[in-house]
């Protein structure tokens, strides 16, 4: 073959390689933004978002239709959230314009002492089983929500969700997935054969399931209401399975419960203000990372540099350093979240990272004294909804009431057992969280609605997002689907220490020179599949007066609007 053939033929490779199969847009994009006028919701599940958008279309508002999709999401995608769970919420009300911020997260039992894990020998708190059982706070936070913003009757809202419970469902790829992993690792524990197994395997892709338990609890719950839920037979049959599994979680403490409304907490990162949930949740990590970044021109460094993603990683490592130590129920230890949430604090952390070398190990910051679902909504009359609701991994605790048709949560493992530990277990107080919500506003008005879900990647992600929108000006869309880095193995709430700096996860698409450089810095670098969360957003136009959603490629979810 001659030399002109080879040449020609190598310049084409050249050429096609670099070619992007979109006509517009990152060649990593899976897809345009959906734009529409009146409303738009985006979810993980194509059902979730249609209920939603057919509670719009009947003249609900973005939180009717929020917690139409959140019940369908219990039904359709049971390995991220459920009725057993907690849920988190920022909202903006069109009419007041301002911002709500819904702390729906239970207690842990009140029986329950400090003392038991000691004497029984326990280190941490279990995974699964009846102990890491705290009160499902979803159901409260439901009414709480409706009762402030809502228009439709809660019949009509969970209608969608009692329909799909009762008649089935075909079951989508990426859950089916995680049905048949979760249900191999909890078949042994209560009532999982029986609701999740039918035929003695989880369904797969394409087969119908149906949840008729499910689907008669959500009825009692429109009949009865929360109390149903909370002093109803319902509280009284988790008591009685509870006491038969060797748990904890009563009735005394179901009646108990109550979603508290709280102030959401901001940063301005570039002229935008980007709002989070205070503690015991972790979105001000995000707010922290931000301030930390904000000190660098991330945006000359461009997406994918080795020297942006060094400067993400170590802003990371600082933030969950704080984190470990810092974020706990407010109620028994008060997050110093104004200065930790400061630019003057961030400053000095920021004087902490090496330019050309990967920190191994941070302290937290001196303070003075003094995988689950995501989803967002908006309708016609502009308010928008970011709303995250969990039972903690996957199928949470594994402990199925008898006859109720879902799971109860096991976010009591986030809890420290060391004393002294602002996030030490205690009875009656609400663990640490990793689920939250996300909002940005320009300008005194609403922007953008969005979330990443998955654990410690959640507020990694956010920061991801808002940097990608604001530094590299990614549309919607390719703003959560561009490639994403997690960092593993910070300090945790639980107790456990940062060891050697981490590992540094990164998702395909980044430069092997890229890796090559991260790595002759000091970073950790593993591959992972998975584990980079599941995004949804909304973002309004104010110019064009449209709604933009973007719902990324993996999940099996929809934006979608009219």
């Amino acid at each position: 073959m001659n030399r002109s053939l080879l040449t020609a033929i190598f310049t084409f490779l050249t050429i096609y390689s670099n070619s992007q199969d979109r006509v517009t847009g990152r060649d990593f994009a899976s897809r345009s933004e959906v734009i529409t006028r009146n409303g738009m919701a985006a979810t993980s599940q194509p059902l979730a978002t249609q209920a939603a958008l057919d509670i719009l279309k009947k003249g609900g508002t973005a939180i009717d239709a929020a917690i139409a999709a959140n019940a369908v999401l219990g039904v359709v995608e049971p390995t991220g959230c459920g009725i057993g769970g907690d849920i988190f919420a920022i909202i903006w009300s069109a009419e007041k314009g301002k911002l709500y911020g819904l702390n729906g997260s239970g207690k842990s039992p009140r029986s329950l002492k400090l003392e038991y894990f000691r004497e029984n020998g326990y280190e941490f708190i279990p995974s699964h089983g009846p102990l890491p059982v705290s009160v499902p706070g979803c159901v409260d936070g439901w009414f709480e929500m409706h009762e402030m913003f809502g228009k439709l009757p809660i019949k009509d809202v969970l209608q969608p969700a009692i329909s799909y419970a009762r008649d089935g469902f075909p079951v989508t790829e990426v859950i089916a997935y995680y049905l048949e992993r979760n249900t191999v690792a909890l078949k042994e524990y209560p009532n999982i054969k029986e609701v999740y197994m039918p035929g003695g395997k989880s369904p797969s892709k394409g087969e119908i399931f149906r949840n008729p338990l499910l689907a008669n609890t959500l009825e009692k719950i429109v009949k009865g209401g929360r109390n149903e839920f909370y002093r109803g037979s319902i509280a009284r049959d988790i008591d009685a399975f509870m006491r038969k599994n060797g748990g904890f979680l009563s009735f005394d403490d179901m009646s108990r419960h109550h979603s508290e409304w709280v102030e959401p907490v901001s940063t301005s990162y570039r002229g935008y203000d980007v709002w989070e949930l205070p503690p015991n949740g972790q979105g001000i990590a995000a707010l922290q990372m931000l301030n930390i970044l904000e000190g660098y021109n991330i945006a000359s460094m461009g997406f994918g540099s080795a020297e942006y993603i060094h400067y993400f990683t170590e802003a990371k490592k600082l933030a969950f350093e704080d984190r470990a130590k810092y974020y706990a129920d407010p109620l028994f230890s008060a997050a110093p979240v104004s200065q930790l949430i400061s630019k003057k604090y961030a400053a000095e952390r920021r004087k902490l990272i090496e330019k050309e070398r990967a920190g191994k190990i941070y302290d937290p910051g001196k303070i003075e004294a003094g995988n689950t679902i995501y989803l967002t909504v908006a309708d016609q009359f502009g308010n928008m909804v970011s709303l995250i609701q969990s039972n903690y991994r996957g199928m949470g605790s594994g402990m199925c009431p008898a006859g109720l048709g879902f799971v109860l949560q096991d976010r009591g493992e986030m809890f420290s057992l060391s004393e002294g530990h602002n996030n030490v277990y205690a009875p009656g107080k609400r663990p640490f969280h990793t689920i939250i919500p996300a909002f940005i506003t320009r300008n005194g008005e609403p922007w953008i609605s969005f979330g990443v879900m998955g654990g410690d990647m959640q507020p990694q992600g956010h920061v991801q997002i808002v940097v990608n929108l604001i530094d590299f000006k990614m549309n919607l869309q390719e703003a959560g689907d561009a490639p994403r880095i997690y960092h593993s193995g910070s300090s945790e709430p639980t107790g456990e220490q940062m060891t050697n700096g981490g590992i540094l996860h990164l998702e395909s698409g980044f430069r092997t020179e890229v890796l090559q450089k991260l790595m002759s810095m000091g970073h950790v670098i593993q591959w992972n599949l998975g584990g980079y969360g599941g995004y949804q957003a909304i973002m309004w136009d104010a110019r064009n007066k449209v709604w933009f959603g973007a719902s990324e490629s993996r999940k099996d979810g929809q934006a979608a609007g009219y």
